[in-house]
């Protein structure tokens, strides 16, 4: 998950995409489930988060870490870096923690992603907060990824990260030891791959990008995120389903 924001240097730039900055424009609101294969509790979540997948104002993801791959079984979807992202969150919310199941709302909120009344009232929160986002658009060229952010619809006074996360639509692991020895659990838009690809400070940006990465093997879909700070508030958010063509 190391920035890669200079390898797509000479790709940023201004451009004719203006954005609406109608301020009634929001984002999908982002919500980033930590969970373990080798974590009793983190079923329901894992189920929670495919329903939420299915809504239209919600971007779900599913990062799993290995935290717990001491009690016997090694998750087979953790990336080291999804630990790293889920610290670098711990130390910004209130209670500091980093456990499992833990799901971040757009950056802000930080619940228990099987609580299903705590979710979907962090979701709610975040859908109805009053900060217009800029418009942002994701489309495949052959194997490059367009991707494109408006101006800001309000003054921006930090840099935010683009973020490209690839994603599988789903994966189906059956656990053979651990917590969860002997049952099979499905996990949806699990991240295969997420770099730091460009900064926006409020000026409309294009980017062309690879789709393909040697990284996220077998990814199906896309994501864009804006985010301040890097883990902090996303400011815009947007998906793409469908790989790009070999």
């Amino acid at each position: 998950m190391s920035p890669k924001a200079p390898l797509f240097a000479a790709l940023l730039a201004a451009a004719a995409f203006a954005g609406d900055a109608r301020a009634d424009q929001r984002h999908p609101v982002v919500v980033e489930l930590f969970t373990s294969q080798g974590c009793s509790s983190c079923p329901p979540a894992d189920e929670l988060l495919g329903e939420m997948a299915k809504r239209a104002d919600v971007i779900a993801l599913s990062f799993n870490v290995d935290i717990w791959d001491y009690l016997g079984w090694q998750d087979s979807l953790a990336r080291p870096g999804h630990a790293k992202r889920q610290a670098a969150y711990a130390s910004r919310m209130p209670n500091r923690q980093v456990y499992t199941p833990q799901a971040i709302v757009d950056g802000a909120l930080d619940v228990v992603g099987s609580r299903r009344g705590d979710l979907e009232a962090a979701i709610a929160e975040r859908r109805d907060a009053a900060h217009p986002s800029p418009r942002i658009s994701l489309a495949l060229d052959g194997d490059v990824l367009v991707a494109e952010i408006g101006a800001a619809p309000v003054p921006v006074n930090e840099e935010a990260t683009i973020w490209l996360v690839r994603k599988a639509a789903a994966e189906t692991i059956a656990i053979d030891a651990g917590e969860n020895s002997g049952r099979t659990i499905t996990y949806t838009n699990v991240v295969r791959d997420m770099d730091a690809v460009g900064m926006w400070s409020g000026e409309p940006v294009a980017l062309r990008l690879p789709a393909v990465d040697a990284e996220a093997g077998d990814a199906t879909g896309y994501v864009l995120l804006v985010q301040e700070g890097g883990t902090g508030e996303i400011w815009a958010a947007a998906a793409l389903d469908g790989s790009a063509a070999n």
